[in-house]
C-alpha cells in the first residue's frame, strides 16, 4: 500500500500502518486543501479542535504535495504547541512525549512533507514500533476505494468509507464533559494510552 503522508495522522491511519513492515509515503500526488495532510483533530476543552498548518501554494497551478511549503508568517507552530499543551497538559503521558515532540514546534521546516514524515517517525518510537518510513519514487494511481489515500479523509466518516476499522474507546481527558470523540489524532490516543496504544491500534483493524 501507498500511504498520504499526514500530520499527526488520526488513530485510523496509524491502525493500519502499525501493520505494515514497511511504509512508503505518497510525495507526487497533488496537493489537495481540507485533507490530513495539513491538519490533525484533538480533543480540547470546548470539545474538537482541528489544527491546521498555512501553506504556501501558486493558486490556480497544480502542486505536487513534496513541493508544498510551509508558510510560518504567522506563528502556527507556537499556536498549535500552546494548545496541545493547553489539551493534554494533564494526560496521563503528556510528559513522557512532550520532549520528544516539542522540537518540531520549535524548529522551522520548509517542506511540509518534511514535518510530517519526522513527526511519523516519532510517534512510532513513542508507540514502540521499528517501521522503515520511505517516500515514493513515482506516482501510481489510486486503486479504488480501498486505497488509504483516498478513505483517509476527514470529511469522510471512517465506520463508512472504511468498514475493517472499528472505533474503540479509550479514557480521554474531557470526556466526562463531551463524551468520549472518536478518530482524534494519534497523539490524542498516545498520550492518554502510553504503552497501551499500539494494543487498541492492532486491535481496531478487523481484516
Amino acid at each position: 500500500m501507498i500511504f498520504p503522508a499526514l500530520y499527526n495522522g488520526p488513530v485510523q491511519y496509524y491502525a493500519w500502518l502499525v501493520r505494515e513492515e514497511e511504509i512508503i509515503l505518497e510525495q507526487f500526488d497533488s496537493y489537495i486543501k481540507q485533507t490530513y495532510r495539513n491538519r490533525c483533530r484533538i480533543s480540547g476543552a470546548n470539545g474538537a479542535l482541528t489544527l491546521s498548518i498555512p501553506v504556501k501554494r501558486v493558486r490556480g497551478r497544480k502542486t505536487l504535495f513534496r513541493d508544498i511549503r510551509i508558510d510560518y508568517d504567522m506563528p502556527w507552530h507556537k499556536v498549535h504547541w500552546k494548545s496541545l499543551v493547553a489539551a493534554y497538559a494533564a494526560s496521563p503521558f503528556f510528559e513522557y512525549f512532550m520532549h520528544d515532540l516539542a522540537g518540531f514546534y520549535e524548529k522551522k521546516f520548509e517542506f511540509l512533507v518534511e514535518l510530517n514524515r519526522g513527526l511519523l517517525e516519532t510517534t512510532f518510537q513513542a508507540l514502540g514500533v521499528s517501521i522503515p518510513v520511505k517516500m515514493s519514487e513515482e506516482f501510481q494511481a489510486i486503486s479504488g476505494n480501498r486505497d488509504p489515500r483516498q478513505f483517509l479523509h476527514p470529511k469522510l466518516d471512517p465506520r463508512e468509507a472504511d468498514p475493517a476499522f472499528s472505533v474503540i474507546p479509550y479514557h480521554q481527558v474531557f470526556e466526562e464533559k463531551h463524551g468520549f470523540q472518536s478518530n482524534l489524532s494519534i497523539l490524542d490516543l498516545l498520550f492518554n494510552e502510553g504503552p497501551g496504544s499500539l494494543s487498541l491500534l492492532k486491535n481496531s483493524l478487523k481484516i
